[in-house]
């Protein structure tokens, strides 16, 4: 799968949160945010859950 790159923003607080998130489940901030969007799409009904789920 090909995958875009972009640039997000965000505030130090809620970096520094996602940061130690990602470190509690062993992913890289930018994997973590992976996740997140992804659980949040599936969650929408806006992608459908992959077949690993």
């Amino acid at each position: 799968m090909k995958k875009k790159s972009f640039v997000v923003r965000i505030d130090e607080e809620t970096y520094k949160l996602l940061e130690k998130w990602a470190q509690d489940e062993f992913r890289s901030v930018n994997g973590q945010i992976e996740y997140l969007l992804h659980e949040a799409l599936v969650k929408s009904k806006r992608k459908k859950p992959s077949k690993e789920e």
